[in-house]
């Protein structure tokens, strides 16, 4: 019994001796802990718990059970052409800019005198490219009477309606998104350091052109960064708001009218909050299951060192 005791207290004493010499660590981490538990955690549960009431802000929630979700699936027509509308913008847009970025970055990993400064201002745009004053500035260009219209018809080519258009007008905000590849030109640059260079040497050696080095060695050494880029990509576009309620308006014809952007009036037009929290489930539970597919996939074409 004594040794019992004995033993129990030399454990109470090295727990109270690791946690005095850790105090420092918790009081570091406290800040964030408390940050994520009171901006993170308990927003997404009380919003998981309004997407089970009728609650519009100005009454107290009212428990519905799965109502709110029922109607989704049932009766709101718009969920389906949201859905649609963001499912084609996903599909055009993530792997065009993907594509877009990698070629840049591809141009920007040269031992070029001034490289530093070229590499700084093709970055530039997309600090700048999600802000409020670029989406308007690009509803401007891309309008009726706007500047590339203007070019268009100096070449003596009728104009175009960008955005009034079901045709044009999911391009035009594709467009939008493509050009903010910064982030994405960055991290392939980066992979592309990477990348040793005695493989180019020995395959040059071997007789390999660039088209061969580039889907033999670029490709493969570079998968983990295109499947990063891939899942921030695609969890970006399915969220992606500005730029069809600034450009757009969701118009014409709900051609624009993306997933975000009816979260957002279901919300703060018709204060049906816990509808909106309902939508926004879905939109997590949908982002997820891509993600996950994406993920078992990656084991297929994505090469690690090990």
């Amino acid at each position: 019994m004594n040794l019992s005791l004995i033993e129990k207290e030399r454990r109470r004493m090295v727990r109270a001796k690791k946690l005095k010499q850790n105090w420092e660590g918790y009081l570091y981490i406290g800040p964030w802990v408390l940050g994520f538990l009171l901006l993170q955690a308990w927003p997404m549960l009380y919003s998981f718990y309004l997407s089970f009431t009728d609650y519009s802000l100005f009454a107290e929630p009212n428990w519905v059970g799965l109502q709110n979700y029922k109607n989704i699936f049932t009766i709101d027509f718009t969920f389906e052409k949201s859905l649609k509308a963001t499912f084609k913008f996903v599909l055009m847009s993530v792997p065009v800019k993907m594509i877009f970025a990698l070629l840049v970055a591809m141009m920007l990993n040269k031992a070029v005198r001034g490289m530093s400064l070229y590499r700084t201002l093709v970055y530039l745009p997309s600090l700048l490219g999600g802000s409020v004053a670029v989406s308007v500035v690009w509803r401007n260009i891309f309008g009726l009477e706007g500047y590339v219209n203007t070019i268009l018809n100096l070449l003596g080519i009728d104009s175009v309606p960008w955005l009034a258009s079901t045709t044009w007008s999911m391009p035009t905000l594709v467009l939008l998104n493509v050009w903010q590849f910064g982030s994405s030109m960055i991290i392939f640059l980066a992979g592309l350091k990477q990348i040793p260079k005695s493989l180019y040497e020995s395959a040059c050696v071997d007789g390999a052109g660039p088209i061969r080095r580039f889907f033999n060695i670029t490709l493969p050494m570079l998968s983990p960064v295109i499947f990063f880029n891939l899942i921030n990509s695609m969890i970006g576009a399915f969220q992606q708001f500005n730029s069809a309620f600034l450009v757009s308006s969701g118009g014409p014809a709900h051609s624009t009218y993306v997933y975000a952007l009816m979260l957002y009036e279901k919300a703060f037009t018709s204060y049906q909050m816990g509808y909106a929290a309902a939508l926004a489930w879905i939109l997590l539970v949908i982002i997820a299951g891509f993600t996950a597919v994406n993920f078992i996939a990656s084991k297929y074409w994505v090469f690690y060192d090990s």
